[in-house]
């Protein structure tokens, strides 16, 4: 009866956060329409998820962890520099009206103070990622204890690595006994970021689906009011200007600006309206979800490109087992790993697959699997006061961004699971992946 009832309210909670009115949601929280950009909403947007008690008997040993970088500035310098040179050009040719020059304004400032900064990792971003180690040290004070060892490793990308340091950091001013290990290879890529050196057709799958998003792009998005607000002659601003462009870049910036403490005074939101707001967003969640989910648009291929990262945490877990140490493997990456990866281990909906896509936003949100610094946590559990324990006493649960996250095995208890059911699932799962590889 226990087991029947957390099935019912783990559904109810994948439903609240899948089925949802995302209208509702993202116009009540504009942030959210950032998709991949949306700071991570514990502490700020949302309180932290409770958790339910371990079964009578056990706790927590071992986590195996893969979580993105926090909140940075964009990737390209361009990001910021096109917008702001498009607007400058409609100034000099005397075509900005006042709200037209005060975007301009903004955006010189954006711009100036993203100089050389580009995919850094911001203030913002270090405080996601301490807050996360000391919840995550709160939560699981017994994998902590003592001397426990903690094997942290990095993408090679400075912002994953000040990730890594900033969650080590504050775990060791908790407990300065822990043995810490860090480190950032290329030696480490092959599991660690996009599938390095295993998959073959990851890249050419994903420009395939690219026509995709740029029609749905050309068929729904209307620029023609956001671009009137701006410029004394609308004629002249299509002739001369790439005006969907324009409004994608000021809402990119929009959405980025979230995720840096000194920028709060800077609200470019306000130029776009509601309606706006929710279709570039339902835009971008369709993109992310043909490029890096379970689509079959590309082929349902997506989640296997993070096999090997899966087949690592699976062998690192039965490392802890058999040794029976406490600690945590904590790897820091990025959100394209995070995606697929979370569509490879069915947790909750994310592993989603449908072929309406102008539908998709009412079954499948991405600001609700890839905020900046989301996370996949693996808590496993033993009976207490023992180590060395045979694999078949070991329990396990799965945290997503800090929520329990349903599996696709049957429980023991609650969101708790034996580890030889899950392990068992994802080896079938992952051989049938053997042959994807080639071409």
């Amino acid at each position: 009866m226990k087991r029947i009832t957390f099935i019912i309210i783990a559904i109810t909670a994948c439903l609240t956060l899948s089925a949802t009115n995302p209208r509702k949601q993202v116009i009540n929280n504009f942030d959210r329409s950032a998709s991949n950009h949306y700071a991570y909403p514990y502490g700020t947007d949302m309180k932290v998820p409770s958790l339910t008690a371990a079964p009578a008997g056990y706790e927590p040993f071992y986590i195996d962890h893969y979580g993105r970088h926090g909140s940075r500035w964009l990737t390209n310098g361009r990001y910021y520099e096109r917008p702001y040179k498009q607007l400058l050009k409609a100034k000099e040719a005397g075509m900005l009206n006042l709200q037209g020059d005060l975007l301009l304004r903004q955006l010189m400032i954006v711009n100036e103070t993203s100089k050389q900064r580009a995919g850094d990792l911001s203030d913002e971003g270090a405080k996601q990622h301490q807050e996360i180690a000391q919840r995550m040290f709160d939560n699981f004070p017994q994998v902590f204890q003592g001397d426990a060892r903690i094997d942290a490793r990095s993408t090679v990308i400075i912002r994953c690595i000040l990730s890594m340091q900033n969650e080590t950091m504050r775990l060791r001013s908790l407990n300065p006994n822990l043995r810490i290990t860090t480190d950032a290879s290329y030696h480490d890529m092959y599991y660690m970021g996009w599938g390095y050196g295993e998959d073959t057709l990851a890249n050419d799958l994903r420009k395939s689906v690219d026509h995709i998003s740029d029609e749905m792009y050309n068929k729904h998005l209307h620029s023609e009011r956001f671009i009137a607000q701006l410029v004394n002659d609308p004629e002249w601003a299509a002739a001369n200007l790439d005006c969907n462009q324009l409004m994608r870049d000021v809402f990119d910036i929009a959405g980025s600006l979230q995720g840096h403490q000194f920028f709060d005074m800077i609200n470019l939101y306000h130029y776009f309206n509601s309606n706006e707001i929710f279709e570039l967003w339902r835009l971008k969640n369709i993109y992310w979800y043909i490029h890096w989910a379970n689509a079959p648009q590309n082929g349902n291929r997506m989640p296997f490109i993070e096999r090997a990262l899966l087949r690592d945490m699976i062998q690192k877990a039965d490392d802890a087992i058999a040794t029976g140490e406490r600690g945590a493997s904590l790897r820091f990456g990025h959100e394209t790993c995070v995606l697929p990866l979370a569509c490879l281990m069915e947790l909750d909906s994310v592993n989603y697959s449908c072929d309406d896509l102008e539908t998709l936003h009412e079954h499948w949100q991405d600001y609700n699997t890839i905020p900046k610094a989301c996370n996949i946590q693996m808590v496993f559990y033993r009976p207490t006061g023992t180590t060395g324990n045979p694999a078949s006493d070991i329990l396990v649960k799965v945290l997503l961004n800090e929520h329990e996250a349903l599996l696709p095995v049957k429980p023991v208890q609650g969101p708790y699971y034996r580890w030889t059911d899950l392990r068992q699932y994802y080896d079938r799962k992952l051989a049938t992946a053997i042959d994807w590889s080639v071409k």
